[in-house]
């Protein structure tokens, strides 16, 4: 059984710094596109960060510069550094995979197989 599951969601004040991590089990992420999606109260999943399973990584414009997506293939653990969080950064966060061995990773939600359950972030200003 595939599970993803998500965890390092927290409050924290603008400016601030949390690190998301998503432990996958039931299957080898290493061989998966892995991305992050955020939804907030109202509004669409949209998606945030992506990574290929030959490690090439693509963010939102949104977030470019201030997020950082990455994985340990040895843990099996997808992860998103996320700095200088602002008031329009809080959502729940979701990790998604789908097996696909290639350099590139979609930005689409429909493209992801797996998904999370979410971990709550939340900015205060």
């Amino acid at each position: 059984q595939v599970q993803l599951v998500e965890s390092g969601g927290g409050s924290v004040q603008a400016g601030g710094s949390l690190r998301l991590a998503c432990a996958a089990s039931g299957y080898t992420s290493s061989t998966s596109n892995m991305a992050w999606f955020r939804q907030a109260a109202g509004n669409q999943r949209e998606w945030v960060s992506c990574i290929s399973s030959y490690g090439s990584t693509i963010h939102a414009d949104s977030v470019k510069g201030r997020f950082t997506i990455s994985r340990d293939n040895t843990k099996n653990t997808l992860y998103l550094q996320m700095n200088s969080l602002k008031p329009e950064d809080p959502a729940m966060y979701y990790c998604a995979a789908r097996p696909s061995r290639t350099s590139y990773c979609a930005t689409g939600e429909d493209s992801y197989v797996y998904w999370g359950q979410g971990t709550q972030v939340t900015v205060s200003s």
